[in-house]
């Protein structure tokens, strides 16, 4: 939740240059390397690529006014499912039990 809520902190560019000199990206950073909760490092990478992304185009600064094309949402929309699917399925991965030799799994 507060990776969510640094993230409508930087929807506007003086928004932006706040967090960006409170040096978030370097915790950001680092937070990213060891959390174990793909979640969490999704939203964390989101957040990264904002703060060290191109300022936007003059009349685009406010992300949250900004308007998305209707293909492009819709794109954005089909890869949503696409996203959380690998994300379940890498947690699974990261969950199961280590094999044992032969063949049986630990419990």
């Amino acid at each position: 939740m507060l990776i969510e809520a640094i993230m409508l902190l930087t929807a506007t560019a003086p928004g932006r240059q706040q967090v960006r000199n409170q040096g978030a990206y370097l915790i950001l950073r680092e937070l990213h390397s060891w959390e174990p909760e793909p979640d969490v490092r999704v939203a964390c990478e989101k957040l990264i690529q904002v703060l060290i992304g191109d300022e936007p185009e003059q009349g685009m600064e406010n992300l949250l006014e900004v308007q998305v094309p209707e293909d492009v949402e819709l794109q954005l929309q089909r890869l949503g499912p696409q996203e959380q699917e690998q994300h379940t399925r890498e947690r699974s991965e990261e969950l199961a039990p280590e094999p044992r030799a032969g063949g049986a799994t630990a419990t």
